[in-house]
């Protein structure tokens, strides 16, 4: 069976099985048995296990689960409650001046806790009910706490990009750096949206009545206080070269309990299902990387991507038309799987493709997140969106949450467009990286 058809074949196989609802990791990985079996026989089993068991001992793994558990220990530390206080009492009487408040404390939770569930459940949970207790517009305050959250795609620390750096061999704290300013940029974006849908019509956001101290506003600022500096020691020890993303990972985590500690918080039950919690994801995950490491293994040496690489080039088109369809591709296949499940799929693929036409692998790799980011928010199967239903008073329906997103996708389509036509957005904080 030449490569051409070897590559037709798995690519149906994939497909089959991902229409029929099988877990990404086990249709990657029995797809690459079929494969081996098929092309190189029993023998071929021992080559893409150990491919597999050296993959899944690459020393920057180990930061996926101290972010995860980095990031459940701070969900149940309360910090949410004083940022949201703190946005309360000094934006609660602009317009839409908690809406704007709360894409706020979803930035900052992202850049403390590297996945964006975290976020989407606490300020799900906090902000929701009081912005719709207070008379906010449904679709104005499910958009900025479904938006708010997925930042925590693009704000590092990223699980995602941890993810995406290992399959792509590209410096996990280069893509980190990257996505800080273009994560700022957006989170701005929807701060602006917000803040000005509200002036031009204030029904949607109507400011709260009760009037505070400048006391008490500075009393308030206090909230921020543990996750500023939480933020600036995970993200500057990366960044000045000190510590290794998954070293930082192990400081955010020992941080996170120290958090946790000093607001009395850290118990053993809250320990407890921190760990589980961490331990159920971080298993998910790793099964994910061992499907889709094998199948980049029989794919690589079967020559498919080359197969797949050839095809493309062969349409003798722009290298920018290549791009735009590559993220358009990514777009679609957002709104079917999870993003996890997409860098596994098609960063085997896309990678070589992506150098031999020139991009900076740092720059195209933050692009791709910024997709991703889409992908957890788009319509029907957006996995914010779900987890916003999950938590949302029921008079808030799934078909409102829908509606809601729609223009927060509009306006992270902006911030990825922005992103190309300045690329200096994405690689400036890389290029001054030790």
């Amino acid at each position: 069976m030449d490569a051409t058809t070897f590559l037709v074949l798995i690519s149906a196989l994939l497909l089959l099985a991902l229409a029929l609802g099988l877990p990404v990791s086990f249709t990657l990985g029995g797809i690459a048995v079929l494969g081996v079996l098929y092309v190189w026989g029993v023998k071929g089993l021992f080559s893409i296990a150990q491919t597999a068991f050296d993959e899944g001992t690459n020393f920057i793994l180990i930061a996926v689960p101290l972010f995860v558990f980095m990031a459940n220990i701070l969900r149940c530390s309360d910090l949410a409650d004083d940022l949201y206080h703190l946005v309360y009492t000094w934006m609660g009487r602009v317009p839409g001046g908690l809406a704007a408040g709360t894409v706020v404390i979803c930035a900052i939770f992202a850049a403390m806790a590297g996945i964006s569930s975290v976020a989407t459940v606490t300020m799900g949970l906090i902000a929701l009910p009081s912005m719709l207790s207070r008379g906010y517009s449904k679709q104005l305050a499910t958009g900025c706490v479904a938006a708010g959250g997925a930042l925590g795609i693009l704000i590092p620390p990223s699980v995602i990009m941890v993810i995406y750096g290992t399959m792509a061999e590209v410096s996990v704290g280069k893509l980190f750096m990257g996505g800080l300013l273009p994560g700022i940029l957006l989170a701005a974006i929807f701060v602006a949206y917000s803040l000005l849908r509200c002036l031009k019509n204030p029904s949607l956001g109507p400011p709260v009545q009760e009037r505070f101290s400048f006391a008490e506003k500075l009393r308030a600022l206090k909230g921020i206080l543990l996750p500023s500096l939480l933020i600036i020691v995970v993200l500057g020890v990366i960044y000045t070269g000190v510590a290794t993303p998954t070293e930082a990972a192990a400081v955010g985590a020992l941080g996170a309990l120290v958090c946790a500690w000093v607001r009395r918080r850290l118990t053993w039950q809250n320990f407890n299902e921190a760990l589980l919690s961490t331990l159920s994801i971080t298993a998910m995950v790793m099964w994910i990387i061992f499907g889709a490491v094998a199948f980049t293994h029989v794919m690589a040496y079967a020559g498919a991507t080359k197969v797949f690489q050839d095809a493309v080039l062969g349409f003798g088109v722009s290298k920018w038309w290549i791009f735009f369809g590559i993220q358009v591709c990514l777009f679609f296949l957002g709104m079917f799987l999870d993003p996890a499940g997409i860098i596994m799929l098609t960063t085997p693929i896309l990678v070589p493709l992506v150098k031999t036409l020139g991009f900076d692998p740092v720059w195209f790799g933050v692009m791709f997140t910024i997709n991703m980011e889409m992908a957890y928010v788009t319509p029907p199967f957006g996995f914010n969106l779900f987890i916003m239903k999950a938590v949302a008073p029921p008079e808030v329906t799934l078909d409102d949450i829908y509606k809601s997103i729609l223009p927060f996708v509009g306006l992270q389509a902006l911030c990825l467009l922005l992103c190309v036509v300045f690329p200096e957005i994405a690689l400036f904080l890389p290029s001054l990286m030790k």
